[in-house]
């Protein structure tokens, strides 16, 4: 735990302490603790490199990406969980495999897509990429979860006139909330961290998420440590603070998705 702690608390508190102390200041004395804080650093972020206008970018790409893994994932893990087809095991092993498929692969042929499609530069250009690219580790995922809700509750559910999408709906959805948690806040973390496809796909400065926008303080303004600090600070703390509250439900979806029975 102490090594734990040394590698990814204190490394996080030291970029908010950072975050405090001008430029010069962290340069000469990063380690030392800001008992007077200067906020200035967080009107720049605002005022001077328009983080807000990152933030609102990052949250439209990451949220879309997450429904749409969602939805797509959810229904598809519904067949794979609880139909059997001629083929079923070929298509667990076509997701099995794409897992062994780097992201940097497909770059040209989506790119050359997304120019056909006239995508590039547009939310759709990151939010369509990102979704394909979630989609795998949700089916895979909701798909074992699905598949130890016990067949009474569908027999039950067909018993009392649902359809096969009321049974999605008001059977299957409402229990599988954990690992739907689990996979939202996983999708959402690996979009929103997303830098190598952000500086591909939507390099225009409108639509340009704020990994991206990291990306080009640490060049533009390279000689501003605490305004570097404030942005990476105003990046984590939001994600942290998301991921604090529905931990449990990641937990529960995780453990409980990964044992049959």
């Amino acid at each position: 735990m102490t090594a734990w702690s040394l590698t990814t608390i204190y490394p996080l508190f030291w970029i908010v302490n950072n975050s405090f102390k001008a430029s010069r200041d962290v340069m000469n004395n990063s380690f030392k603790i800001a008992f007077d804080p200067i906020w200035a650093n967080y009107q720049n972020a605002f005022d001077r490199i328009n983080i807000g206008k990152s933030y609102i970018n990052s949250l439209i790409m990451s949220g879309s990406a997450v429904l749409l893994v969602l939805l797509l994932g959810g229904l598809a893990a519904y067949i794979l969980a609880r139909f059997n087809f001629k083929g079923k095991r070929l298509v667990y092993s076509v997701l099995y495999a794409t897992l062994l498929i780097p992201a940097f692969a497909t770059v040209v042929p989506v790119y050359e897509i997304l120019i056909k499609t006239s995508l590039v530069n547009t939310y759709l250009g990151l939010i369509l990429p990102q979704t394909a690219g979630n989609l795998t580790f949700a089916i895979l995922v909701i798909a074992g979860y699905m598949a130890t809700i016990p067949k009474d509750l569908e027999d039950a559910a067909f018993i009392d006139g649902c359809s096969r999408w009321q049974m999605f709906l008001k059977v299957f959805v409402p229990i599988s909330r954990p690992v739907f948690a689990s996979v939202s806040i996983f999708v959402f973390l690996w979009s929103y961290n997303d830098l190598f496809s952000a500086l591909i796909f939507v390099n225009k400065e409108n639509v340009r998420p704020i990994v991206a926008l990291l990306n080009e303080i640490s060049s533009q303004y390279g000689t501003d440590f605490g305004l570097m600090a404030t942005a990476v600070s105003l990046t984590v703390i939001p994600v942290l603070v998301v991921y604090l509250f529905i931990s449990k439900f990641i937990e529960k979806g995780l453990t409980e998705g990964a044992v049959k029975g």
